[in-house]
């Protein structure tokens, strides 16, 4: 196991060792992989569109932490565990020229999106983007690449969907912090988009956490 303060943790899942990144996503150096769950590209921009006033810039923050994590690990594919785009408004022409300026500089990664639940409602993105859709169970070796962590698959199963946080306690209160959830069966990785929330999870028998704070992840003990 490794130490706390790290940029990642090593683990093994289905004998497939993979990395857990402080940065809120997966890589599996043996396929070169980077594994990102509910980046939510537009969801800002539909809030505004509802009359909500909320940050601008979130897609700007959401492509340079991909830029930041290309820049880190050898990456040939990125594969999104759903929710690649919130909803419609993801389409404006702003929101969409940001994209292709970020696919230029990148243009020989492989794009996969596994398509989840806000895909559905917002329709698949730019074709000029180069994106593979695909739909739940994509399997990858042993490992089957869903969106609903409940999804029936042949293998041992990566998701996203529930965004999962943990309420870390400490002598001045306490944190929320975005966290991995291990189990026995599948995993859950944290949301990688810049406003997107999370649900407070407590892990069940088997499972483990491992939670993310600045440019650190460390495993939390079985009976925290």
């Amino acid at each position: 196991m490794n130490g706390p303060q790290q940029a990642h943790c090593v683990v093994e899942l289905a004998g497939e060792q993979v990395w857990l990144l402080a940065h809120k996503a997966m890589y599996w150096p043996a396929r070169r992989m980077l594994i990102i769950a509910d980046i939510h590209f537009g969801k800002a921009a539909a809030f505004r569109a509802l009359g909500v006033p909320v940050p601008r810039g979130t897609t700007t923050q959401n492509l340079l932490a991909l830029d930041a994590l290309l820049a880190s690990y050898a990456c040939e594919e990125i594969v999104f565990l759903g929710d690649f785009l919130h909803a419609r408004a993801a389409h404006a022409a702003a929101t969409v020229a940001a994209m292709l300026a970020w696919r230029a500089r990148h243009p020989d990664v492989r794009l996969t999106v596994v398509r989840g639940n806000h895909d559905a409602h917002a329709g698949d993105p730019a074709a000029a983007l180069g994106i593979r859709m695909v739909d739940e169970p994509h399997s990858v070796g042993k490992l089957s690449l869903c969106h609903h962590p409940d999804t029936v698959a042949p293998g041992y199963v990566l998701a996203g969907h529930v965004h999962p946080v943990f309420h870390l306690r400490t002598e001045r209160g306490g944190l929320r912090l975005p966290c991995f959830l291990l189990g026995r069966e599948r995993a859950i990785l944290p949301s990688f988009g810049a406003f997107t929330g999370g649900h407070a999870m407590r892990p069940g028998a088997g499972e483990r956490v491992y939670v993310t704070a600045d440019a650190a992840i460390f495993p939390l003990p079985a009976n925290c």
